[in-house]
């Protein structure tokens, strides 16, 4: 596939995933009074006290996160993180055009809410999974939990989840506690389908990736600059050939996998990539060593 094929489809699965995730989020969680964390948490919140419209609080939330994102990061948010911001909030407008934030259920009936948390969470991982597969995201919660990872001592999951976690808490005391249980249960359903849809990345958060290539400087480069990650140089020698290589090791969060597998077969299509289940990530940037290793989260033997 040529550069310019794979961009035309990258952008394609921003629209597609963005335009799935919206209807997710004005048919079914809006409706029903669910608040699942993000951007669109907030908004769905603001929505039922102000009446302002949904789609366009997105929008008004996600644009400044997106510029302070690019003021702290560079730019680590491209253009297509900037697609996907704009076009989930569009498309949720857009829905609301054809169903007037009023949904497809009965919500008279206590199990519309627990069809809402289920499709809706289903299609919301759908969509927000083939928006990642094209190495971009929508913003949102995701800068500013890698903000707070960046200046504080908190891992990136923690970070994003203390952050969905405050904003489900707050839904409580405006819609209620089953309507957070119920937000929490969407949480879970989404990062699963997400997890399984991207490749099918198994339960981990982040994956070890072990790179072979001519290329190891370019591709190095790209690790640090472009995804703002590390990884270390490894001495090895081919089995066959009896020759020494060097091997490239990283660990990456699993929504990051399709971009550094694009990028290395970019820049090296012949270079060779084992991806692993990782099972801890202990150190900078991911969870504190001394933290697991005083809970039984890690045993010695």
């Amino acid at each position: 596939m040529t550069k310019k094929n794979r961009v035309i489809l990258d952008y394609f699965d921003i629209i597609l995933g963005c335009l799935i995730t919206s209807f997710a989020i004005a048919v079914f969680f809006n409706p029903a009074y669910l608040a699942p964390g993000g951007v669109s948490g907030v908004a769905t919140i603001v929505y039922h006290i102000s009446g302002i419209d949904l789609g366009l609080t997105m929008l008004t939330l996600s644009i400044p996160i997106y510029i302070v994102g690019i003021l702290i990061f560079g730019k680590m948010y491209g253009v297509k993180t900037l697609v996907g911001t704009i076009l989930l909030s569009v498309f949720t407008m857009f829905w609301d055009s054809i169903f007037g934030y009023q949904g497809i259920l009965d919500y008279s009936k206590d199990m519309s809410f627990w069809l809402s948390a289920l499709y809706g969470g289903v299609i919301s991982g759908l969509g927000m999974g083939i928006v990642m597969r094209s190495g971009a995201n929508t913003g949102g919660t995701d800068i500013i939990a890698q903000i707070l990872a960046k200046y504080t001592k908190i891992p990136l999951g923690t970070s994003l989840m203390v952050i969905d976690g405050i904003i489900i808490i707050f839904s409580a005391f405006i819609f209620g506690i089953e309507s957070a249980l119920y937000s929490i249960i969407i949480s879970f359903i989404v990062s699963v389908v997400i997890d399984k849809f991207i490749m099918a990345l198994g339960t981990g958060y982040a994956k070890t990736v072990y790179i072979i290539s001519d290329e190891l400087k370019s591709i190095g480069d790209f690790i640090i600059n472009e995804m703002d990650r590390s990884g270390t140089i490894l001495d090895a020698t081919g089995l066959f050939t009896k020759k020494s290589k060097l091997m490239l090791m990283t660990v990456v969060p699993n929504k990051d996998i399709p971009r550094l597998t694009r990028a290395v077969k970019a820049i090296d299509s012949k270079a060779f990539l084992i991806i692993q289940e990782t099972v801890h990530v202990l150190g900078e940037g991911y969870k504190n060593i001394s933290e697991v290793a005083e809970s039984s989260d890690v045993t010695t033997k």
